[in-house]
């Protein structure tokens, strides 16, 4: 029947496609303003409530990271033998329950209890999750559908910053945990359970794409060497984008750029991103493009930007285009680590790959914000500016190396 989720899948596969994308999105964006973006705006306030400095909670966020890469491995095999129906949905749980144990955190062990719950939780639910939950049902065919739910969730620091810091100035921090708790289990959980179809092993479907051959040699020498090189990649432009995620502005002030031209510069990233994806998005299905070759012009664009930047720090033009390329830039390196691994080793077993590519990230996304605020205390902007640049040097040469 064509009047149930799972007929409706069969029978409309252009327009449920369209509206899983929309769906899944949306319990993205969810997801992310209630994990990787709450820190920014509740660290002030949490910190002051438990009598802490702010570097204890962002301490505890580290911890959320170190959790979320431990399970990343078990994520993504558990989402390879059944799909990632009960997977998204249990990480709506458990990021329910890890915001409601932050606000009713008394004390700094509670507290980090919390923030490991909702590490656990962001394995389960964050994009490593739903990329491999739309390979396992969608094969090779998954590359538009990622890129449809980043486009989407690209607004995530658009819409959870501000509506974060309107629930802690009309009520408190406590509040806002509760209310994003909320959000989970009254939007994104039903989204989840709704639009995301029930698969087994067996279903034909399925497996037709999985079987496609993927777009390298299977020679196991030459796949471990393009592992290893994709890691690379992922792992340093992981470093990067944590590093001007949580210092951006900074950065920009430390360069001569006063403080309104820095905050108008560092608006300018989220936009920057959802245009590049968007571009993205429109290209992949007119041109069809290696994703191979998106993903080097994607890694150029930062390292591009540091360049110009060091030449003519301290303008305000100059800062505003250095976040547009680097925003663009990082926008499209989401979308290629979803979509390169995909199109180099195929849909077998994508999830557990991805889960161990996640490792590194993760590791380097945690200690990215501490080690590049050593850098910039010990060399200014410029050394913080150089080692990025040379990061993603090392991500461009990593690409350049894969063999297809």
């Amino acid at each position: 029947s064509c009047w149930t989720v799972s007929g409706a899948f069969r029978c409309f596969p252009l327009a449920k496609t369209a509206a899983q994308v929309v769906a899944l999105g949306i319990g993205q964006t969810i997801a992310w303003a209630s994990s990787s973006y709450l820190p920014a705006v509740l660290a002030g306030p949490m910190a002051a409530a438990l009598g802490l400095s702010t570097s204890w909670v962002f301490a505890g966020f580290s911890c959320a990271l170190a959790v979320m890469a431990l399970l990343g491995p078990f994520v993504g095999k558990a989402i390879d033998r059944h799909g990632g129906r009960h997977i998204l949905c249990l990480s709506n749980l458990i990021l329910a329950g890890g915001l409601i144990i932050l606000a009713l955190a008394a004390h700094v062990g509670l507290m980090f209890l919390g923030w490991c719950v909702i590490g656990a939780g962001m394995a389960f639910g964050l994009y490593d999750a739903a990329f491999a939950t739309l390979v396992r049902q969608h094969g090779l065919k998954a590359r538009a559908p990622i890129t449809g739910i980043t486009l989407i969730a690209g607004f995530a620091s658009t819409v959870g910053w501000p509506l974060t810091a309107f629930l802690v100035a009309q009520w408190d921090w406590r509040i806002a945990c509760l209310a994003w708790a909320g959000g989970h289990l009254l939007i994104a959980l039903p989204l989840n359970y709704q639009f995301v179809p029930v698969l087994h092993e067996n279903t034909a479907e399925v497996c037709d794409e999985l079987a496609v051959e993927p777009s390298v040699s299977a020679n196991a020498r030459e796949r471990r060497r393009n592992v290893v090189l994709i890691a690379i990649f992922g792992a340093t432009t992981a470093f990067v984008t944590s590093a001007m995620a949580a210092h951006l502005p900074m950065l920009l002030l430390a360069t001569g750029v006063g403080a309104t031209a820095a905050i108008a510069a560092a608006a300018l990233l989220g936009p920057a991103q959802v245009v590049a994806r968007l571009g993205e998005f429109v290209a992949a299905h007119t041109y069809r493009p290696n994703p191979l070759i998106t993903a080097r012009i994607a890694t150029a664009l930062h390292p591009l930007a540091g360049l110009i930047f060091l030449g003519a720090a301290g303008l305000p033009g100059v800062a505003m285009l250095f976040s547009v390329l680097h925003g663009a830039g990082n926008g499209m390196i989401t979308i290629a680590k979803g979509t390169l691994p995909l199109a180099i080793f195929g849909a077998q077993g994508y999830g557990a790959l991805q889960g161990k590519l996640s490792v590194a990230q993760r590791v380097l996304q945690a200690l990215a914000p501490l080690l590049f605020s050593l850098v910039m205390a010990w060399g200014g902007a410029v050394a913080g500016l150089s080692l990025t640049v040379a990061l993603s040097l090392i991500a461009l040469l990593a690409l350049l190396l894969i063999r297809l």
